[in-house]
This record gives C-alpha cells, sequence and structure tokens, in this order.
C-alpha cells in the first residue's frame, strides 16, 4: 500500500514539476523575444489623420480624491475637443464624486456628459454595461479614475482602430505611487514585468495581448457582437478579451501608450487586489479554455499561450500540491525523491510569482534604463510568498464553495489623500 502511494505520489510531483516547467520555458521565451526578437509597433507612428469620434468612460465609485484630476488631465489631451466626449459614470458614491463630474459638466458642457447610475447591480461591469446606453460613438475608451494620461495617449490608443480587425487596445500601466514604500516599489517591479515583457511579447509573437480595462479601448461593434460587458465577472476585461479573441477580433498592446496609475500601499489592500483578479481569471479560465483550444481559425500557439494565459493564477495552487506531495514523497521514498524538493522549490520560485517572473523582471529594468531596480529583486520572495498564498487561498476557496459569495461588488484600491490637490 505504502509503495502504490509513494509511486501515485511520485509521479504527481512529476506532473506539477512539468507544469512548472512549461510556464518557465514560456517566460524565458518571452524575454528572449522581448531583448532580441523584432518588436512589433505597427501603429506607433500614426499622429495625422481624420481622428474618429471617441468616447471615454469613466467607472467612478466614490473617487472624490482623483476623479478631478483625470478629468482635467482629459480635457487637455492632443485631440480634436469636438470628437472626444469624456463621459464620467457616478456609480451611487456617497461622496463628493457627483458633485465633483457635475461642476465640470457645468464648465464643459460640450465635453463632459456624466452618468449617475443610481441603481441596479454592484460592480464594475455593471456600471459599464449601463452607461453603454448613453454612446453614440463607435471607439470607446475606458480608464480608471485614479489613472492620469498624458497629452498624446487617446491618439495613441485609437489609432489602431483604423485596422478593421482590430477589436481592443490597451496601453501600459505604470506606477504613479512608486517610492512611497517596499511595497509598492516591488509592484512597480511586476507591472514592469508585466507589460514591458510579457504583453510587448506576446504583440510580437502575434498572440494574446490581455485587454486591460484601466487603460485602454474597445469597438463598440465588436463589443455588441459578443454580448456587451458580462456583470456577474469579477475581471471584465480578462473575460472581454478572450471573448473577443474567440469571435476573431484582434487584441493590441500599445507597450509607448503609458498610462499611470496609484498601486495599493499596504498589504491588506493587495491582498484583496490579488484576489479578486485570481477569481476573476478563474471564471475566465473555466469559461474559456475549452473553447479557445477548439478554436479552428486561431494559431496552435495563440491557443497555447492563451490557454497558459486563463491558468497563470491556478499556478500557485499546484505550486502548493507540487510542495505537499514532495515532502509526502521524501517520507515515503526519501532515498529516491529527497532531490525533488530543492528542485521544485527553485522552479516555482523562478517561474511564477507576481505575474512576472523575475528574468522577466530583470529585462524590464534593462529595457526600461533603471538597473538598480534589479537590486530590489531579492525582496519579492516576500511579495511572492504573500501572492502564492492569498491567490491559492481564494482559488481552493473558489473551488469549495463556488455559490457562497456571487454578489459583485466594487473593489478597489484605497486612494492617497493627496492626490486630490
Amino acid at each position: 500500500m505504502v509503495a502504490v502511494l509513494a509511486f501515485i505520489i511520485r509521479y504527481s510531483g512529476y506532473l506539477v514539476l512539468l507544469a512548472i516547467s512549461l510556464y518557465a520555458i514560456r517566460h524565458y521565451w518571452f524575454t528572449l523575444n522581448r531583448l532580441f526578437g523584432f518588436q512589433r509597433h505597427p501603429y506607433v507612428d500614426i499622429d495625422t489623420a481624420d481622428w474618429p469620434h471617441v468616447t471615454v468612460l469613466i467607472p467612478a465609485h466614490n473617487e472624490e480624491l482623483v476623479i478631478a484630476q483625470l478629468l482635467t488631465a482629459l480635457l487637455d489631451v492632443n485631440y480634436p475637443q469636438d470628437r472626444l466626449l469624456i463621459l464620467p459614470i457616478n456609480d451611487r458614491s456617497n461622496d463628493r464624486t457627483g458633485e465633483i463630474v457635475d461642476d465640470f459638466a457645468r464648465r464643459y458642457p460640450d465635453r463632459v456628459k456624466p452618468f449617475h447610475r443610481r441603481s441596479g447591480k454592484g460592480g464594475k461591469a455593471a456600471a459599464l454595461s449601463d452607461a453603454m446606453d448613453m454612446v453614440e460613438d463607435e471607439i470607446v475608451l475606458v480608464f480608471d479614475a485614479d489613472y492620469i494620461p498624458g497629452r498624446g495617449l487617446i491618439k495613441q490608443l485609437v489609432a489602431p482602430f483604423f485596422d478593421p480587425g482590430v477589436g481592443a487596445v490597451m496601453g501600459r500601466v505604470v506606477p504613479w505611487n512608486v517610492g512611497r514604500n517596499s511595497l509598492t516599489r516591488l509592484l512597480d517591479l511586476e507591472r514592469a514585468g508585466g507589460y514591458q515583457v510579457d504583453q510587448q511579447a506576446r504583440m510580437n509573437m502575434r498572440l494574446v495581448p490581455l485587454y486591460g480595462g484601466t487603460v485602454g479601448g474597445l469597438r463598440k461593434s465588436a463589443l455588441v457582437a459578443i454580448g456587451g460587458w458580462d456583470i456577474n465577472t469579477l475581471t471584465e476585461d480578462t473575460d472581454v478579451t478572450f471573448r473577443l479573441v474567440l469571435a476573431g477580433w484582434e487584441v493590441v498592446y500599445e507597450n509607448r501608450s503609458e498610462c499611470y496609475e496609484e498601486v495599493p500601499e499596504n498589504w491588506h489592500s493587495r491582498v484583496r487586489q490579488i484576489q479578486r483578479w485570481a477569481k476573476g481569471h478563474n471564471q475566465a479560465l473555466a469559461r474559456h479554455s475549452f473553447p479557445l483550444l477548439r478554436k479552428r481559425n486561431a494559431s496552435l500557439a495563440q491557443r497555447i499561450d492563451g490557454f497558459f494565459l486563463l491558468g497563470v493564477f491556478a499556478m500557485p495552487v499546484v505550486i502548493l500540491f507540487g510542495w505537499i506531495l514532495a515532502v509526502l514523497s521524501f517520507y515515503l521514498d526519501g532515498e529516491s525523491l529527497k532531490g525533488i524538493i530543492p528542485m521544485l522549490t527553485v522552479s516555482a520560485y523562478a517561474s511564477t510569482g507576481n505575474f512576472a517572473a523575475f528574468f522577466e523582471i530583470a529585462a524590464a529594468a534593462r529595457l526600461d534604463r533603471v538597473p538598480r531596480k534589479i537590486l530590489l529583486m531579492p525582496l519579492n520572495i516576500l511579495s511572492f510568498i504573500v501572492s502564492l498564498i492569498s491567490i491559492a487561498q481564494a482559488t481552493i476557496a473558489q473551488m469549495l464553495f463556488p455559490y457562497v459569495s456571487r454578489v459583485v461588488t466594487w473593489h478597489k484600491t484605497p486612494r492617497t489623500p493627496d492626490r486630490a490637490a
């Protein structure tokens, strides 16, 4: 009996190690492509054109500290004023958010038209879904309320839509509050690896860049064709990405289109954020993985990488399972399997964590010409462990109790008061 159990544990451990190794190979592949491969920026040189009418949606729930700064920045962008409509979505805020957006609407009546949502299902996706009834333009941009766009950002995000096959566009997210504490610095490393390397590599290799609902754009007709926003998902952006891909639309990543966000400044907020991402990503994994793998008109590389992208938040559970198997293997068959413990530990640590592996982070620091940031990488073990435990906890709870918490609510980063200045 012990021998049979040892055999099962041993080969289960090998399967775990295989999965981890495949993710490690994927990260190395992306990093090498980003450092030495051909870089695709097909729309970056478009500056003069017959620019289309655009609506900017800003979903906002209790955003009095940041909404004015975003609206001010949007009013100053380098885009034809008569072709840019700013539509703040005040979703049942109980602070001064509604008052602030109404003040902007009074001062700029032709450019700012707020939508006050006073009822309906909670959550960002539901707010966006209701606001779409007010959108008449084909091109729709979506910004979170704490983002600060540069003057040229709107043109950069709109330019890819001159290609009729493009359904969504995503820009690069850069934290503005990097210097606050050690956590914000570690999250800056994560974002750099995830966008500068991971997203751009997928763009280079014509895989599946991920549309993010924080600084990006959508073609309204494409969104309508796939059924609009899903108000029951926790990560409406991941869900939209794969529904667009399954419908044959292209998702474009614009690495040079930077927008600045406020990352969590305390571990509690970070844990809540990453657990929400994990649950939403796992929803998308369950819903879209098999249709994606069966998609005939997608390349094999797109299907495989899309599956890996959907499964990235399931890997912490796989890693923890592998560690448990390694310990059991050691005690059941220590002589033959004692080497698997350091193998699994090193492989897991090198291949998964914080959405970007360490070698991607190092490459991103080099590409951004800030090599000194690499000195912080040893501290990333703390963020890795917190992320691994938090994601595993959320995923296991989601698997065991799938119907316990089905109420979708707003989850957002607590804002810093001095942003209101």
